[in-house]
């Protein structure tokens, strides 16, 4: 026993070997915890939440399993130090445990962002389909890098790294990148815009100042649209953020206005037959938006007595409006000739009172 004593009073790089067993053991202590954990608690949590209804409690578990895991080797590395009374490296072992502690801390977040990204896609769905993967994955890599930036911030700060000149050295290098790629920045601000506003979507049909046409995509930097010519237009986010957008696709009615002039030897009776006629035919009409329908006898033109016609479409479909809009044109010609009117067109008549005389003596 004395020998044994001897043996573990001996020291290996001034540490008693005693302590190092100790330390082991203690470690050794934790491992066996961090095993029974696994299959006895985390294995029962698993089974439980798989018979849930919701699959949120077991992306919980999933995204903690493997930080608790981890926090078992944690503690079982704080109390081996604590039995190895290491007084000299008491400082560096409490600032490595405490950093490894705010590491799992921020590593907790960054897989319960993994693990709820269907909240984020639920989000994004809100601004379509087509959008969704595209906002989904911004919203993931956004917060990502914002979780790795503060958990860096906060070991740096344990380790007494000055984080406050640490962020004003990113914050001039930041001004720089941002002055280099301002365009870039902007179309980034810009397409923050976009999903905000949802202005358009993927399939609508916009104008702005400088491009129309249907909108086949929408991505972080660019916007293309694809014009009636077939032709592919991609236009940056910050351009068309800022500019005037007019999204027809988005119309509840489409509006015809015109004017129709028929000839001053039009009676009164024909043109009220006239008048009756085209508002008979526009309440008849199925293809019409019945809310706004305005017809009359409005001017006296130049050459002609004007009707003024206003009205709306049910449909918004270029084409669609097109086909309505030449039959109710034919249907319109039909009721001026079924009332033995005519359209007029510009003409000038010269009245002559009187020719003088001398013009007559001289042409004798």
């Amino acid at each position: 026993m004395e020998q044994f004593q001897e043996l573990l009073d001996a020291t290996l790089l001034d540490i008693r070997l005693q302590d190092i067993a100790i330390a082991i053991a203690v470690f050794s202590f934790f491992l066996l915890l961090r095993t029974v954990f696994t299959k006895t608690i985390l294995a029962t949590l698993k089974s439980f939440t798989s018979k849930t209804k919701t699959s949120l409690d077991e992306k919980l578990v999933v995204a903690l399993e493997e930080p608790l895991r981890f926090i078992f080797l944690l503690l079982g590395a704080y109390f081996a130090k604590q039995s190895l009374k290491l007084e000299a490296l008491d400082g560096f072992f409490t600032h490595l445990i405490s950093s490894l502690a705010t590491f799992i801390l921020f590593w907790v977040l960054y897989r319960l962002i993994n693990e709820f990204s269907t909240i984020f896609g639920a989000f994004s769905t809100r601004f379509g389909k087509k959008l969704s993967n595209d906002i989904e994955n911004f919203i993931i890599k956004t917060l990502r890098v914002i979780i790795i930036a503060f958990g860096v911030m906060s070991i740096l700060q344990i380790w007494g790294v000055n984080v406050s000149a640490f962020v004003a050295s990113l914050g001039l290098g930041g001004l720089a990148i941002a002055l280099a790629a301002r365009d870039t920045v902007a179309n980034l601000f810009g397409s923050l815009v976009l999903f905000t506003d949802r202005p358009f979507r993927v399939g609508d049909w916009i104008q702005t100042s400088d491009v129309e046409g249907v909108v086949e995509d929408i991505g972080i930097r660019s916007t293309k649209v694809r014009t009636f010519a077939q032709a592919l237009i991609t236009v940056p986010n910050a351009i068309v953020a800022n500019t005037a957008i007019t999204n027809w696709t988005r119309m509840g009615k489409r509006r015809i206005r015109m004017s129709l002039g028929v000839t001053y030897s039009t009676t009164t009776a024909q043109m009220e037959a006239i008048l009756g006629d085209i508002r008979a035919h526009l309440a008849s009409n199925d293809t019409i938006h019945q809310e706004t329908i305005m017809i009359y006898f409005d001017e006296f033109g130049p050459s002609s007595l004007n009707i003024f016609c206003y009205f709306f479409t049910k449909t918004t479909v270029w084409a669609e409006y097109l086909k309505v809009r030449e039959q109710v044109n034919l249907e319109l010609m039909r009721i001026i000739e079924r009332n033995g009117a005519s359209f007029a067109f510009p003409t000038q008549s010269l009245h002559i009172e009187s020719i003088p005389s001398e013009l007559i003596t001289q042409k004798g």
